[in-house]
């Protein structure tokens, strides 16, 4: 935090355009005076002699010395002078919460961004915004947040949210019923400090046990990259949710921020290899932030579930596998103890009707310690169904299940998780038991299983680096706009990948002689740099099977080349039948390296487009990961209608290789696409038919 401490902890706080009427200034100011602050407050506001009873200052000029930071409350043009007063005058960093710079899109907007960069560098100040929140610190009872803070014990806790919208500080603030915050952050147009600075710095704090973070752009990549990597190290998760996916929003974001959103599959892949925990929304950020309460992270997702009744057992079995959790069926000395005390239970004990003769304060105790102490579950849940001002039950009837659960957990190495199975329903009292002992609230059966899941799946040891085959880089021509198929397959046979037997000829005696050598039936392929889809020209000839049949193919060929400009050659292939075609690709993303993606692959890659994409270098498992992600390759790969299973190590070796090649060509490659590779079955091997590889421009 060093770095950043004079806006995460400040020891003086200058607010500019501080005033006693309704209005940021003095929202802060007041924050400031009700959280007990224990630096220095000083107003500034030309007329009037003290705002809420501080004394104010009439400019900036007149401060008593250099402030930690400044808040400068005042409209655009105001705020971009007053930004460049309180450098010149010492001001370690400032907030600037007014919008109207660069991502207005004028050239007055523009100008006034380079002229706050332009101070900001001349002096070393640093600056949140401009267009956001400012920063609340609870833990430090320090404000520069534009909404005033009423209950400072409420909203502090050990979540430290990072937001690009301050709309989304507001709706993560507005329920602090289930964790409260170390840091809320908003960073606006991050003219001077990106989230990635900031995430740099609260992933170091003791105060913060997790982050979460709304991106509508990474602007830092790689510093993203490194950031996740320490929070990994320190055993802190970091909770991503990004906007901008569609292409309606990815216009939005741009508009908005300033700032281009990245392409959003690539960045999901850059994420999960630093082990972030990628959410889809509020609801689903919001239930992992709340799940990551307990006091211990699940080692897996084996989850065992107490509940009351029998139907809720079922709904829970129904909706678990779509979330990642398992609910392996209770060991028989389990299932002998929880007998022993409630009576036979139903089905095979997971989830666990602990209703049996109606002794619940016997029951659920006992079953909740059976499954606390059990050597097959990673964690444990317990359903507890309520709500604030609930019109059918009186509120001491319920409090005795939240600590029967609370003592279970205390006593076990297992977290333990309160599961309320309808969505945004649980009561008030409860939480507060249950996170006294650090058991985590989740709301909402499906929505809490999954945020138990992604806890899970963080938890887990993370697969170790496998360092890419030293290669050395390939050197093509720049010029070149494609580098067609049998040059590429050369310079990936090169790095480990399977390429079959092929012949690059010029005139037809060469391909008829190249076609005996090779065997017929054959395949004939023009080649050009200039015509990366050959199948799209009619200049792809299959399963030609004797030598006429060549000569026939040969003159098409020739007459749908006319006009096509240089030509390489043709190639005779041998006509491979069999085997299961699949594709693998790597694409070069600005800011976020290489990402492999793999699929069903030949001509059905665009109609079924399900692909599964990792980050390179791939770490070691990740190939076989990757293959059985692409559930409709892996489905056809495992066999189907008879089939054989395929060479399933063949092709991880394959995308390995194709992963060093990526690697070590990252310097001019942006694409390759290998398609299809062609795997036979188990023990036969794996060929790439086809590949085309493209230079940066």
């Amino acid at each position: 935090m060093p770095r950043l401490q004079p806006l995460l902890a400040p020891r003086s706080i200058a607010v500019v355009g501080a005033s006693e009427r309704p209005s940021p200034g003095r929202a802060i100011m007041a924050s400031l005076a009700r959280m007990g602050f224990e630096g220095k407050i000083w107003p500034v506001h030309p007329r009037l002699p003290a705002v809420l009873g501080v004394p104010c200052f009439a400019s900036i000029a007149d401060l008593p010395e250099p402030p930690d930071v400044v808040a400068i409350c005042l409209g655009v043009d105001n705020a971009v002078e007053a930004f460049r007063q309180a450098a010149a005058r010492g001001a370690r960093a400032a907030v600037i919460y007014s919008a109207g710079f660069a991502e207005a899109g004028s050239e007055e907007g523009r100008r006034r961004a380079s002229m706050v960069t332009a101070a900001a560098r001349e002096h070393g100040t640093l600056l949140c915004g401009p267009n956001g929140m400012g920063i609340l610190s609870p833990h430090t009872r320090s404000s520069t947040y534009l909404h005033e803070v009423f209950d400072l014990k409420r909203v502090r806790g050990n979540v430290a949210l990072i937001s690009q919208s301050g709309s989304i500080c507001i709706s993560m603030a507005a329920d602090c019923r289930r964790f409260g915050f170390s840091y809320i952050i908003s960073t606006g147009n991050e003219m001077v400090l990106t989230a990635e600075a900031f995430l740099e710095s609260v992933i170091e704090d003791p105060n913060t046990r997790v982050a979460a973070m709304f991106l509508e752009t990474a602007r830092q990549p790689e510093r993203l990259v490194a950031a996740l990597d320490r929070a990994a190290t320190l055993g802190k998760p970091v909770i991503v949710l990004k906007a901008g996916k569609s292409a309606r929003a990815a216009h939005a974001v741009a508009s908005h921020t300033g700032g281009l959103a990245g392409e959003a599959p690539a960045f999901s892949a850059l994420l999960r290899a630093h082990r972030a925990i990628e959410v889809a929304d509020l609801s689903e950020l919001t239930e992992v932030l709340a799940a990551a309460q307990g006091r211990h992270m699940p080692a897996g997702p084996r989850l065992a579930i107490v509940t009351g009744s029998g139907g809720q057992a079922e709904l829970l079995l129904d909706l678990a596998e779509a979330t990642g959790i398992r609910l392996d069926p209770m060991a028989e000395a389990d299932r002998a103890s929880v007998n022993s005390v409630i009576g036979d239970v139903p089905g095979d004990g997971n989830p666990l009707d602990a209703w049996g003769n109606g002794q619940a304060e016997v029951n659920y105790p006992h079953a909740l310690r059976v499954l606390g102490a059990s050597a097959h579950y990673d964690a444990v849940a317990f359903t507890m169904d309520g709500m604030d001002g609930h019109p059918l039950d009186a509120p001491e009837e319920d409090l005795p299940y939240a600590e029967m659960l609370a003592e279970a957990a205390l006593a076990s190495p297992k977290p333990f998780y309160g599961l309320s199975t309808r969505a945004g329903t649980f009561r008030t009292d409860q939480e507060r038991v249950l996170r006294a002992a650090g058991v985590g609230l989740v709301s909402g059966a499906s929505q809490g299983l999954r945020a138990i899941a992604k806890l899970a799946q963080w938890a887990q040891t993370p697969l170790q680096p496998r360092p890419p085959r030293a290669l050395a880089a390939e050197t093509p021509g720049r010029e070149r706009p494609t580098i067609h198929e049998h040059d590429a397959k050369q310079m990936l046979a090169a790095a480990g990948l399977p390429v079959p037997p092929e012949r690059l000829v010029h005139t037809l005696p060469e391909a008829l002689a190249a076609a005996e050598a090779l065997g017929f039936p054959v395949v004939l392929k023009a080649v050009s740099d200039v015509i990366p889809h050959k199948t799209e020209h009619g200049l792809v000839a299959l399963d030609l099977s004797d030598a006429e049949a060549l000569r026939t193919a040969w003159a098409t060929l020739q007459e749908r080349l006319a006009g096509h400009g240089q030509v390489a050659g043709i190639l005779v292939q041998p006509m491979l039948r069999g085997g299961v075609e699949v594709i693998a690709g790597v694409k070069q993303h600005e800011g976020i390296g290489p990402v492999m993606a793999f699929g069903v692959g030949g001509t059905l890659v665009e109609v079924i487009g399900e692909v599964a994409l990792r980050a390179l270098p791939l770490r070691q498992g990740e190939a076989e990961a990757l293959i059985a992600e692409a559930r409709l390759a892996s489905a056809l790969l495992a066999g189907v209608r008879g089939a054989p299973p395929s060479d399933l190590p063949s092709l991880a070796a394959a995308l390995y290789a194709l992963s060093d090649f990526a690697v070590a060509n990252a310097g001019w490659i942006a694409e390759v696409d290998v398609n299809p590779i062609k795997v036979f079955a188990r023990g036969q091997g794996c060929l790439a038919l086809d590949a085309i590889i493209i230079p940066r421009s």
